[in-house]
């Protein structure tokens, strides 16, 4: 096993990956941006080295000054977490080379499965089930892509094949649109990946997202851990995830988990990944592979009762997976919520600013994924995910009802978070009947409206001043406290209005 490890990430995934390090007797080292400097993750690790500008591209992408701290700390393997430089072959590539373990699939499979065309062309040949449509590795003009969608037949799906969340993509629901949608996706796919090659899907009106998750060691024994529910997405970014789904009957569940099983043997895959289905009338196809760990990995992990890390830090060392196809089975239900700093009310327009108060609830069976704490600055630069909030119960039913409980304990303050939205999907009558498809919010939650059962004005301004005696009293051991008040304030005067100024 590794001696030392350095987590080439921030945030909630960066304190994940370092508690299960230290679990297993493995020495930690963080990296950070310099808006990060007292961050949980840096302040939860062995050591932490600086990286310097907060622009990603300075800090959590600049393969160089990473590697340079791996090799100066002495860590045998880099941990990428997700996002960032998770699914970048260079920077596997460039671990290889220096004899540092990425700790992840080898540099030449994550290339491969990077590209939508060619995972296609190889799901199809090892028979897993793919989305009509068209694809090519051989270069193919826009009025060609014109024909062929024709033929298809709409609507239709336009896609970057080097495109990731939602980027590159359009639903065309007529010919008159498809050669706007071919071009507008072409330029954005330019812009956002450097590659311009799109491909073309059947479009299928009301999927669900259902995902496997599988595990590989290096010596040819794979195995799947079951499916995830995926399907409530907004803006092709998942919200929230839940397994079992409602959609699989045992029968399906089997033959996605065999699916998911071949997908990976068939790219020679290694270590944790997961293989992506869209699921329409009771039939599933090969959506893409990610070759990293899930952001919704802990949803598998208290329903199985598996560390997906321990195990990804396992295989990448070199060690047999003790698991069996046979032992994996799931036990209750759980549900994942991602917590965001953004305003729901304003087309969820991520918010910054100081996390004045940040106290997520305790309770059976509740866990939280956090990379932030009282005090934290939330800025500009990164994803504004706070954490993840995932309950485990022994029913779908009871998982819902904990969910909503933890989040109506959830204690934000200094920056608008999601919260209340997120009750709202768990409240609607289609999600709690299991009735669930892709375009949930949409359908139902298009035009948000925040819950009316706010606290009132006075209560937040009480709130504060007792926040303040509470301060005071502990500085002066509760003597004399008493708050300072202009004059002229609202609170001192009888009326309602404001005197003298």
């Amino acid at each position: 096993m590794f001696k030392k490890v350095l987590i080439a990430n921030r945030g909630e995934i960066a304190c994940r990956v370092i508690k299960a390090c230290q679990e297993m007797g493995i020495k930690t080292v963080a990296v950070y941006s310099d808006v990060d400097e007292k961050a949980p993750h840096v302040q939860l690790a062995d050591e932490a080295h600086p990286l310097g500008d907060p622009t990603p591209i300075k800090s959590y992408l600049n393969i160089e000054k990473i590697l340079q701290v791996a090799m100066v700390t002495g860590a045998e393997a880099i941990h990428p977490g997700y996002g960032f430089l998770s699914e970048n072959p260079n920077f596997a590539a460039e671990c290889e080379k220096n004899k540092i373990k990425f700790i992840g699939p080898r540099s030449e499979v994550i290339k491969k499965m990077g590209s939508k065309i060619g995972s296609k062309i190889m799901m199809e040949d090892a028979g897993v089930p793919v989305i009509p449509g068209y694809y090519s590795n051989k270069p193919t003009t826009l009025d060609q892509l014109l024909g062929k969608g024709v033929k298809i037949g709409f609507p239709l799906m336009v896609k970057a094949s080097s495109g990731g969340g939602g980027k590159g993509m359009r639903v065309v629901r007529k010919k008159s649109d498809l050669r706007e949608a071919l071009e507008s996706a072409q330029r954005e796919s330019l812009s956002a990946f450097g590659d311009g090659t799109l491909l073309l899907e059947k479009y299928l009106d009301s999927p669900r997202h259902i995902e496997i998750q599988i595990l590989a060691d290096e010596h040819g024994h794979v195995l799947h851990l079951c499916e995830r529910e995926c399907s409530i997405q907004r803006r092709h970014q998942k919200v929230i995830e839940e397994t079992p789904s409602t959609a699989l009957t045992s029968e399906l569940r089997k033959r996605m988990g065999e699916a998911a099983v071949a997908a990976a043997k068939a790219a020679d895959y290694t270590n944790a990944g997961t293989v992506e289905f869209m699921f329409s009338n009771g039939q599933f196809f090969f959506l893409e592979m990610n070759t990293r760990l899930q952001v919704e990995h802990p949803i598998t992990e208290l329903t199985t009762g598996i560390d997906l890390v321990k195990w990804q830090l396992r295989i990448a060392a070199g060690e047999l997976l003790t698991i069996q196809q046979q032992d994996v089975f799931q036990r209750g239900h759980a549900i994942e919520c991602r917590i965001y700093a953004e305003d729901p009310e304003r087309n969820f327009l991520p918010c910054t600013g100081t996390l004045t108060e940040f106290a997520p609830p305790h309770g059976v069976n509740v866990r939280h994924d956090v990379g932030v704490s009282a005090g934290y600055q939330i800025t500009h630069h990164y994803d504004p995910m706070l954490g993840k909030l995932i309950v485990h119960a022994e029913t779908r039913n009871d998982a819902i009802q904990k969910m909503l409980w933890a989040l109506s304990n959830y204690v934000t303050m200094g920056v608008t978070t999601n919260i209340d939205f997120l009750k709202k999907v768990l409240e609607h009558e289609a999600f709690k009947r299991g009735d669930i498809t892709t375009h949930f919010i949409e359908d139902h939650l298009k035009e948000y409206a925040p819950s009316k059962n706010r606290p009132p004005l006075e209560v937040l301004v009480a709130a504060g001043i007792f926040d303040e005696l509470m301060s005071k009293a502990e500085q002066t051991g509760g003597k004399g406290v008493t708050i300072d008040l202009d004059h002229n304030s609202p609170w001192v005067q009888g009326g309602k209005w404001r005197i003298g100024t």
